[in-house]
């Protein structure tokens, strides 16, 4: 069933959909370097809730200002001064929130700059593609303030740089930037400029997939990798008996035995 997007509903978000499909989420909150409260996490649920129903082909996610998102919102804690129940729930939320992002089938290309720190980073793992510019840091400075994490990062982070780093960076509130962050796998694009232009270069080209199969790979991937291998090679055929097999491939596969398609060539 086809979804309709409110914009007008959105205040934490800013949004911009464009013509092609790719729409810009924004955090919006730029004198608190974004941190995410519990309304910004709110319209992020409702938001990539509605975006695979709502014609979304790709998704760019950015921060207003200088800093892409700076963590759990720590004033809003202090003052609400949860019971362990309550913050139980507001992390359930966050992950419901970032697993609607990781699963729900929508490219989603992140872009990177200033801190990407705790929560943030956690927010910046959830996309599929992360692009970073040359002021963005990541940490998780969870250890030194006396907090845990909770919205995914033994999980996700833990999947990008590894148990080990993952411990430290908690530990020693240990900072990565530049090419090291993209060799340890914290980003795969670090540019000397905008990270937001490069984004959106890559999720044009990705909105120009069809849409099943960018589903498959932003779904289905992250599905397989909790599964034993066996259960993963079934589930990874039975997929690709659906994608490889849908009608509308029929045209690119044509394109392609006929040799009017482009072929893969190196980077020049």
């Amino acid at each position: 069933m086809a979804a309709t997007i409110d914009i007008s509903r959105f205040s934490n978000l800013a949004i911009e959909a464009h013509d092609d499909g790719v729409w810009v989420v924004t955090l919006n909150r730029p004198s608190k370097r974004n941190a995410l409260n519990e309304a910004t996490v709110d319209e992020m649920v409702e938001f990539f809730s509605l975006a695979p129903r709502a014609g979304v082909r790709a998704v760019v996610l950015a921060g207003a200002g200088d800093h892409f998102c700076a963590g759990l919102d720590l004033v809003e804690h202090h003052d609400e001064d949860r019971s362990p129940a309550d913050f139980m729930h507001v992390c359930l939320r966050w992950h419901e929130a970032f697993n609607k992002m990781e699963y729900g089938g929508v490219p989603v290309i992140a872009a990177l700059q200033g801190a990407v720190v705790g929560g943030g980073l956690e927010l910046a793992s959830s996309a599929h593609i992360r692009v970073m510019d040359q002021t963005a840091y990541f940490a998780l400075p969870e250890g030194q303030r006396g907090l845990f994490t909770g919205g995914g990062a033994t999980i996700r982070v833990t999947d990008l740089v590894g148990k080990a780093r993952m411990i430290d960076m908690m530990l020693t509130g240990r900072v990565y930037q530049g090419q090291e962050a993209v060799d340890l796998g914290l980003a795969q694009y670090i540019v000397e400029g905008s990270s937001l232009e490069t984004a959106m270069e890559l999720a044009r080209k990705a909105a120009q997939n069809l849409p099943l199969s960018n589903f498959a790979i932003c779904s289905a991937v992250s599905h397989i990798q909790n599964m034993s291998a066996m259960d993963g090679a079934y589930a990874e055929a039975v997929v690709a008996g659906v994608v490889n097999t849908q009608p509308d491939a029929r045209e690119r596969l044509a394109a392609f035995a006929d040799k009017s398609a482009a072929r893969v060539r190196p980077n020049a």
